[in-house]
């Protein structure tokens, strides 16, 4: 994170302390995002994208109508009930659910699902970020009032073609497999310009609005994995499909009821 950024950071120490710190206010209602490298800042995979291609950003809004433009087009195709051409929203998690770049960011309920995606792959130090919904969305100084993107015509007029630096926080009216099993919601910048942090940075009391947890990998990822293991929060769960299930078969590598496979060392009986 950026040293000017005023948000709280917390360098959680074990597993016990992350659990004591997620479960006590003020976090318990908070939204939270798993990155498996601390180091990454906030920006949408359609900011991101934009980005590192060097498209130039006075074609952003009119490359992103594109492709929104071609997904609905076309996908009917695949689809025995598209959304309503109307919803952009609701084609927007379509897309974002098939890995097409959107302005989406993935957040969920679960902060024991945002651990997982923390986590899951050794190496990096994995972070969490936390968002509080109800200080995002009750800011009404620049936002649009009663921004929803769900809402016919708002998401072309205030997002799309807008220039106000905010963030909008929910869900679409409805929500695919995925989404439900890992407890999903989706943050929407007003700007593709900007992270997330520093659009929020210029909020009223912006450390009341997100923080970040940082997790140690050496410290933290194998107690942290087995415990989410089991609780039945991994890969084949959290993307209820094939796909999810063969993703799931790495950490298996990791687990056995009988020995710690990194030393063989049996466990108690």
């Amino acid at each position: 994170m950026k040293a000017d950024m005023p948000f709280k950071e917390y360098r959680v120490e074990s597993w016990e302390e992350f659990l004591k710190i997620i479960t006590e206010t003020p976090y318990s209602n908070w939204a939270f995002r798993g990155q498996r490298d601390e180091g990454w800042p906030l920006y949408s995979a359609l900011s991101r994208y934009l980005r590192a291609a060097g498209v130039d950003p006075r074609a952003w809004p009119e490359q992103e109508e594109r492709i929104l433009r071609i997904f609905k087009r076309k996908a009917h195709q695949y689809l025995s009930q598209p959304p309503d051409l109307d919803d952009d929203f609701q084609w927007l998690a379509l897309m974002q659910h098939h890995g097409a770049p959107t302005r989406l960011l993935d957040f969920t309920w679960s902060p024991y699902v945002a651990a997982f995606f923390a986590l899951e792959k050794p190496g990096s130090d994995g972070a969490i970020w936390a968002l509080n919904p109800a200080r995002v969305t009750s800011r009404r100084d620049t936002t649009p009032p009663r921004m929803d993107p769900r809402i016919k015509g708002n998401f072309s007029r205030s997002f799309l073609r807008g220039n106000k630096r905010f963030i909008w926080i929910g869900e679409p009216h409805t929500m695919n497999r995925r989404l439900i099993a890992q407890s999903g919601t989706f943050a929407l910048p007003g700007v593709l310009d900007a992270s997330f942090e520093e659009i929020l940075a210029e909020y009223p009391e912006p450390e009341l609005i997100m923080a970040k947890f940082i997790l140690p990998n050496d410290r933290i990822r194998e107690k942290g994995m087995r415990e989410l293991y089991r609780m039945n929060i991994t890969y084949a769960t959290l993307f209820p499909d094939l796909d999810g299930l063969g993703r799931s078969l790495g950490y298996e590598l990791e687990f056995h009821w009988a020995y710690n496979p990194r030393t063989m060392a049996p466990y108690e009986r």
